[in-house]
Protein backbone atom coordinates (compact mmCIF):
# COMPACT_ATOMS: atom_id res chain seq x y z
CA UNK A 1 0.00 0.00 0.00
CA UNK A 2 1.41 3.29 -1.13
CA UNK A 3 1.60 6.27 1.34
CA UNK A 4 0.64 8.78 -1.19
CA UNK A 5 -0.76 9.09 -4.76
CA UNK A 6 0.96 10.01 -7.51
CA UNK A 7 -0.39 12.76 -10.24
CA UNK A 8 1.19 15.07 -12.72
CA UNK A 9 -0.25 17.08 -15.98
CA UNK A 10 0.41 15.97 -19.50
CA UNK A 11 3.59 17.89 -20.17
CA UNK A 12 5.51 15.41 -18.51
CA UNK A 13 5.99 13.66 -21.65
CA UNK A 14 5.74 10.24 -20.15
CA UNK A 15 4.18 7.89 -22.17
CA UNK A 16 0.54 6.29 -22.36
CA UNK A 17 1.61 2.95 -21.07
CA UNK A 18 4.16 4.07 -18.62
CA UNK A 19 2.07 6.57 -16.84
CA UNK A 20 -0.77 3.58 -17.00
CA UNK A 21 1.41 1.02 -16.12
CA UNK A 22 2.69 2.68 -12.86
CA UNK A 23 -0.77 3.95 -11.58
CA UNK A 24 -0.02 7.20 -12.33
CA UNK A 25 -3.05 9.82 -12.14
CA UNK A 26 -2.99 11.88 -15.21
CA UNK A 27 -4.39 14.56 -16.30
CA UNK A 28 -4.06 16.38 -19.62
CA UNK A 29 -3.75 19.96 -20.69
CA UNK A 30 -5.07 21.55 -23.99
CA UNK A 31 -3.96 22.39 -26.96
CA UNK A 32 -6.07 24.24 -30.39
CA UNK A 33 -4.81 23.56 -34.15
CA UNK A 34 -5.98 26.03 -36.76
CA UNK A 35 -5.43 24.39 -40.20
CA UNK A 36 -6.97 25.56 -43.08
CA UNK A 37 -8.87 28.08 -41.72
CA UNK A 38 -10.66 25.64 -39.15
CA UNK A 39 -9.49 25.78 -35.53
CA UNK A 40 -10.09 22.43 -33.61
CA UNK A 41 -9.42 21.74 -30.01
CA UNK A 42 -7.75 18.51 -28.45
CA UNK A 43 -6.40 16.74 -25.22
CA UNK A 44 -2.72 16.18 -24.48
CA UNK A 45 -3.44 12.81 -24.40
CA UNK A 46 -1.77 11.05 -27.01
CA UNK A 47 -1.58 7.00 -26.99
CA UNK A 48 0.36 6.21 -29.62
CA UNK A 49 3.34 7.34 -31.35
CA UNK A 50 1.74 7.94 -34.47
CA UNK A 51 -0.03 10.44 -33.41
CA UNK A 52 2.86 13.13 -32.26
CA UNK A 53 4.08 12.44 -35.51
CA UNK A 54 0.35 13.36 -37.20
CA UNK A 55 0.98 16.69 -34.94
CA UNK A 56 4.24 17.85 -36.06
CA UNK A 57 3.08 16.80 -39.89
CA UNK A 58 0.23 19.30 -39.47
CA UNK A 59 2.93 21.75 -38.32
CA UNK A 60 5.11 21.17 -41.26
CA UNK A 61 1.65 21.72 -43.36
CA UNK A 62 1.13 25.11 -42.36
CA UNK A 63 -1.18 24.71 -38.89
CA UNK A 64 -0.56 26.42 -36.03
CA UNK A 65 -1.00 25.56 -32.46
CA UNK A 66 -1.66 27.49 -29.71
CA UNK A 67 -2.18 26.22 -26.02
CA UNK A 68 -3.49 27.19 -23.16
CA UNK A 69 -3.42 26.44 -18.66
CA UNK A 70 -5.49 23.55 -17.54
CA UNK A 71 -8.43 25.32 -16.50
CA UNK A 72 -9.61 25.42 -12.88
CA UNK A 73 -12.90 23.26 -13.59
CA UNK A 74 -10.68 20.49 -15.10
CA UNK A 75 -8.28 20.45 -12.01
CA UNK A 76 -10.78 20.45 -9.66
CA UNK A 77 -12.90 17.40 -11.19
CA UNK A 78 -9.21 15.62 -11.67
CA UNK A 79 -8.51 15.99 -7.53
CA UNK A 80 -12.06 15.08 -6.55
CA UNK A 81 -12.16 12.07 -7.83
CA UNK A 82 -9.00 11.07 -6.22
CA UNK A 83 -10.40 12.48 -2.92
CA UNK A 84 -13.53 10.66 -3.80
CA UNK A 85 -11.86 6.90 -4.24
CA UNK A 86 -10.41 7.64 -0.90
CA UNK A 87 -6.63 9.20 -1.69
CA UNK A 88 -5.89 11.24 1.26
CA UNK A 89 -1.94 12.47 0.43
CA UNK A 90 -0.87 13.29 -3.39
CA UNK A 91 2.10 14.99 -4.79
CA UNK A 92 1.27 16.33 -7.99
CA UNK A 93 3.80 17.98 -11.14
CA UNK A 94 2.36 20.62 -13.24
CA UNK A 95 4.42 22.84 -15.66
CA UNK A 96 6.98 24.71 -14.73
CA UNK A 97 5.51 28.18 -12.99
CA UNK A 98 7.85 30.07 -15.57
CA UNK A 99 5.77 29.20 -18.44
CA UNK A 100 2.54 29.13 -17.09
CA UNK A 101 0.51 30.15 -13.56
CA UNK A 102 -1.28 26.03 -13.94
CA UNK A 103 0.36 25.30 -10.58
CA UNK A 104 -1.82 27.91 -9.06
CA UNK A 105 -4.89 26.95 -10.34
CA UNK A 106 -3.99 23.70 -9.45
CA UNK A 107 -3.72 24.39 -5.95
CA UNK A 108 -6.82 26.60 -5.88
CA UNK A 109 -8.53 23.34 -6.64
CA UNK A 110 -6.69 20.76 -4.48
CA UNK A 111 -7.59 23.47 -1.35
CA UNK A 112 -11.52 23.89 -2.62
CA UNK A 113 -11.42 19.53 -2.57
CA UNK A 114 -9.92 19.56 0.37
CA UNK A 115 -12.83 21.65 2.24
CA UNK A 116 -15.59 18.86 1.56
CA UNK A 117 -12.94 16.10 2.40
CA UNK A 118 -10.66 17.51 5.27
CA UNK A 119 -7.87 14.58 5.04
CA UNK A 120 -6.67 15.25 1.45
CA UNK A 121 -3.48 16.61 0.66
CA UNK A 122 -1.91 17.84 -2.54
CA UNK A 123 1.40 18.54 -2.35
CA UNK A 124 2.02 20.79 -5.66
CA UNK A 125 5.38 20.55 -7.39
CA UNK A 126 6.37 23.05 -9.44
CA UNK A 127 9.11 21.27 -11.22
CA UNK A 128 10.95 24.78 -12.57
CA UNK A 129 11.37 22.59 -16.06
CA UNK A 130 8.92 20.97 -18.18
CA UNK A 131 8.79 17.94 -20.87
CA UNK A 132 10.98 15.04 -20.14
CA UNK A 133 12.80 17.22 -17.36
CA UNK A 134 9.57 17.31 -15.50
CA UNK A 135 8.56 13.66 -16.58
CA UNK A 136 12.61 12.99 -14.52
CA UNK A 137 11.23 14.49 -11.39
CA UNK A 138 8.03 12.49 -11.58
CA UNK A 139 9.54 8.98 -12.13
CA UNK A 140 12.22 9.67 -9.12
CA UNK A 141 8.76 10.47 -7.22
CA UNK A 142 7.36 7.40 -8.57
CA UNK A 143 10.86 5.47 -7.60
CA UNK A 144 10.61 7.09 -3.73
CA UNK A 145 6.72 6.17 -3.68
CA UNK A 146 7.15 3.09 -4.31
CA UNK A 147 10.04 2.65 -1.98
CA UNK A 148 7.46 3.57 0.69
CA UNK A 149 8.56 7.15 0.94
CA UNK A 150 5.89 9.94 2.42
CA UNK A 151 4.39 12.37 0.14
CA UNK A 152 6.11 15.04 2.37
CA UNK A 153 9.64 13.07 2.54
CA UNK A 154 8.92 13.26 -1.47
CA UNK A 155 8.02 16.48 -1.35
CA UNK A 156 10.75 18.12 -0.16
CA UNK A 157 13.69 15.70 -2.32
CA UNK A 158 12.31 16.18 -5.50
CA UNK A 159 12.19 19.80 -4.60
CA UNK A 160 15.81 19.70 -3.25
CA UNK A 161 16.94 18.74 -6.84
CA UNK A 162 14.95 21.11 -9.39
CA UNK A 163 18.07 23.27 -10.04
CA UNK A 164 19.94 20.81 -10.34
CA UNK A 165 18.67 19.88 -14.15
CA UNK A 166 20.61 21.07 -16.79
CA UNK A 167 18.72 21.37 -20.00
CA UNK A 168 19.70 22.06 -23.45
CA UNK A 169 17.28 22.49 -26.32
CA UNK A 170 17.94 23.00 -29.75
CA UNK A 171 15.38 24.83 -31.58
CA UNK A 172 14.59 24.54 -35.50
CA UNK A 173 12.55 27.19 -36.61
CA UNK A 174 13.20 31.02 -34.86
CA UNK A 175 9.37 31.42 -36.23
CA UNK A 176 8.14 29.45 -33.47
CA UNK A 177 9.74 31.28 -30.50
CA UNK A 178 8.51 34.68 -32.18
CA UNK A 179 5.40 33.71 -31.92
CA UNK A 180 6.24 33.03 -28.04
CA UNK A 181 7.92 36.17 -28.12
CA UNK A 182 11.29 34.42 -27.48
CA UNK A 183 13.18 36.23 -30.30
CA UNK A 184 12.40 38.81 -32.77
CA UNK A 185 10.87 38.89 -36.06
CA UNK A 186 13.72 39.88 -37.40
CA UNK A 187 16.24 37.31 -36.05
CA UNK A 188 13.48 34.83 -36.79
CA UNK A 189 13.97 35.32 -40.71
CA UNK A 190 17.45 36.25 -40.53
CA UNK A 191 18.11 33.05 -38.34
CA UNK A 192 16.29 30.61 -40.87
CA UNK A 193 17.35 32.06 -43.49
CA UNK A 194 21.45 31.10 -42.05
CA UNK A 195 20.05 27.52 -40.26
CA UNK A 196 20.81 29.67 -37.10
CA UNK A 197 19.50 27.03 -34.29
CA UNK A 198 18.93 28.74 -31.18
CA UNK A 199 19.99 26.85 -28.37
CA UNK A 200 17.49 27.73 -24.84
CA UNK A 201 17.24 26.90 -21.23
CA UNK A 202 15.50 26.39 -18.30
CA UNK A 203 16.61 29.45 -15.57
CA UNK A 204 16.51 29.20 -11.88
CA UNK A 205 12.70 30.92 -12.45
CA UNK A 206 11.79 27.84 -14.55
CA UNK A 207 11.83 30.61 -17.48
CA UNK A 208 13.25 29.45 -20.78
CA UNK A 209 15.85 31.75 -21.90
CA UNK A 210 18.03 31.56 -25.72
CA UNK A 211 22.00 30.95 -24.75
CA UNK A 212 23.45 30.79 -27.69
CA UNK A 213 22.63 30.60 -31.17
CA UNK A 214 25.09 28.36 -33.73
CA UNK A 215 24.43 27.20 -37.34
CA UNK A 216 23.66 23.66 -37.90
CA UNK A 217 22.25 20.92 -35.86
CA UNK A 218 26.17 19.04 -35.95
CA UNK A 219 27.53 22.49 -33.89
CA UNK A 220 24.16 22.17 -31.79
CA UNK A 221 25.14 18.74 -31.18
CA UNK A 222 28.79 19.93 -30.30
CA UNK A 223 27.89 22.35 -27.61
CA UNK A 224 25.63 19.92 -25.74
CA UNK A 225 28.64 17.28 -25.99
CA UNK A 226 30.97 20.34 -24.14
CA UNK A 227 28.83 20.41 -21.71
CA UNK A 228 28.15 17.26 -20.42
CA UNK A 229 32.42 17.16 -21.05
CA UNK A 230 32.59 20.18 -18.63
CA UNK A 231 30.69 18.01 -15.95
CA UNK A 232 28.53 14.53 -16.53
CA UNK A 233 25.62 13.49 -14.68
CA UNK A 234 25.32 12.95 -11.41
CA UNK A 235 25.33 9.98 -9.73
CA UNK A 236 21.47 9.54 -10.28
CA UNK A 237 22.34 8.75 -13.76
CA UNK A 238 19.04 10.40 -15.08
CA UNK A 239 19.94 11.74 -18.93
CA UNK A 240 16.91 12.65 -20.72
CA UNK A 241 16.45 13.29 -24.49
CA UNK A 242 13.47 14.27 -26.63
CA UNK A 243 12.81 15.40 -29.89
CA UNK A 244 9.79 16.95 -31.96
CA UNK A 245 10.06 14.45 -34.72
CA UNK A 246 14.06 14.95 -35.43
CA UNK A 247 15.10 11.18 -34.67
CA UNK A 248 18.76 11.61 -36.33
CA UNK A 249 19.73 13.88 -33.81
CA UNK A 250 18.03 12.00 -30.66
CA UNK A 251 19.67 8.97 -31.89
CA UNK A 252 23.14 10.61 -31.92
CA UNK A 253 22.94 12.33 -28.54
CA UNK A 254 21.42 8.88 -27.43
CA UNK A 255 24.62 6.95 -28.36
CA UNK A 256 26.99 9.49 -27.15
CA UNK A 257 25.68 9.28 -23.94
CA UNK A 258 25.51 5.23 -24.01
CA UNK A 259 28.93 5.27 -25.04
CA UNK A 260 30.39 8.23 -22.85
CA UNK A 261 29.14 7.97 -19.69
CA UNK A 262 27.75 3.87 -19.78
CA UNK A 263 24.32 5.69 -19.56
CA UNK A 264 20.94 4.53 -21.16
CA UNK A 265 18.72 7.66 -21.29
CA UNK A 266 15.17 7.98 -21.77
CA UNK A 267 14.38 9.10 -25.11
CA UNK A 268 10.97 10.20 -26.18
CA UNK A 269 8.94 12.00 -28.81
CA UNK A 270 7.40 15.62 -27.12
CA UNK A 271 3.93 16.40 -26.92
CA UNK A 272 1.94 19.07 -28.52
CA UNK A 273 1.83 21.48 -25.34
CA UNK A 274 5.17 22.14 -25.34
CA UNK A 275 5.70 21.27 -29.14
CA UNK A 276 3.61 23.82 -29.93
CA UNK A 277 6.53 26.64 -28.94
CA UNK A 278 9.31 25.14 -30.69
CA UNK A 279 8.21 23.43 -33.62
CA UNK A 280 8.87 20.33 -35.48
CA UNK A 281 12.47 19.15 -36.18
CA UNK A 282 13.71 20.49 -32.39
CA UNK A 283 15.67 18.07 -30.03
CA UNK A 284 16.80 18.44 -26.02
CA UNK A 285 18.46 16.94 -24.03
CA UNK A 286 18.77 17.16 -19.64
CA UNK A 287 20.71 16.06 -16.62
CA UNK A 288 20.80 15.80 -13.01
CA UNK A 289 24.09 17.27 -12.01
CA UNK A 290 26.17 18.29 -8.49
CA UNK A 291 25.91 21.93 -10.58
CA UNK A 292 23.16 24.04 -10.40
CA UNK A 293 21.54 25.57 -13.54
CA UNK A 294 23.73 28.73 -15.07
CA UNK A 295 27.04 26.88 -13.34
CA UNK A 296 28.32 24.26 -16.04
Amino acid sequence: MYKFTLSTDSTCDLYHDFIVENDIKFVPLTFTMEQDGKMEDHLDNFTEYSQYVDFYNQLRAGGFSRTSMLNYESHYQHFLKMAQGGAEDVVHFTISSGLSPTKTVAAKAAADVKKDYPKFEVYVVDPLTATVGQGALVRIALDWRNAGKTAQETYDYVNSLRLHIQHFVVANDLYYLKRGGRVSGVSAAVGTMLNIKPILTFDSEGKLQVIDKVKGNKKAIAFIKAKMEKEGPDEHKHVFIVHTDNVPCAKELEEYVKERFGIQPYVSIMGPVIGSHVGPGAFALGYLSKSLRGEI
